[in-house]
């Protein structure tokens, strides 16, 4: 760890605001998720979530967006959204098996993630590298929070998955982007903006910023 001029190591933001926030017991989610349980939730709370999630990148947001229904089998109400790509392989049952499902970086859907929380009734969207300032409001206005996943872990992840139930979207919008059923136990992620206008990201970002000042 490099020291600042005084001498002392110099301890990241984000390392300090991550210590400040962590708690040690992980909190179970069952999906639905109440409203009630999700404004309980606080940054820095770690998460175990059981149930169903659902995925969706770039072109499921441009299409929620701009009006386009969900398929029957979809219920996103009280659900999570989960920011990724998965790879899928059918094992010799014929039966779809995740082998990997490492979070898509999330501020790429800024521009659709309020509007859909809004709509639809989500109560979490999971990815990495948090997101903006609407999602942020969105997610204290209707009862929602993000959750961070772990990059660079995506085969210890896919290990929560115990089955691929569905694939909905495949010929639309071709296997990365479709929508894909997962049941999962105890997946894990991080709140790093919670439902009370909290995040972490904003933080660490004037965190570092206000760090970088005294160099400059």
């Amino acid at each position: 760890m490099a020291p600042n001029r005084s001498g002392r190591p110099l301890t990241p933001p984000s390392m300090t605001l991550l210590l400040h926030h962590s708690v040690s017991a992980m909190i179970e989610l069952s999906t639905p998720v109440s409203e009630a349980a999700v404004r309980g939730l606080k940054v820095g709370d770690e998460v175990g979530i059981t149930g169903t999630l659902f995925t969706g990148r770039d072109a499921v947001h441009k299409y929620l967006y701009d009006g386009g229904q969900l398929p029957p089998g979809v219920n996103l109400k009280g659900g999570i959204l989960y920011h990724c790509g998965p790879v899928i392989i059918k094992d010799e049952q014929g039966n779809w098996k995740c082998v990997a499902a490492g979070p898509t970086t999330s501020i790429r859907e800024e521009p659709y993630q309020a509007q859909i929380i809004r709509d639809l009734g989500l109560r979490g969207v999971i990815g990495k590298g948090g997101m903006g300032e609407k999602t942020v409001e969105a997610c204290k206005q209707y009862g929602c929070v993000y959750l961070h996943a772990v990059g660079g872990a995506a085969q210890v992840l896919a290990e929560c998955i115990k089955r691929v139930p569905n694939v909905y979207f495949m010929e639309k919008f071709g296997a990365p982007e479709a929508i894909w059923e997962f049941q999962v136990v105890s997946f894990p992620a991080v709140v790093t903006i919670d439902a009370q206008g909290n995040s972490l990201h904003k933080e660490i970002f004037a965190a570092s910023q206000a760090e970088l000042a005294k160099y400059v």
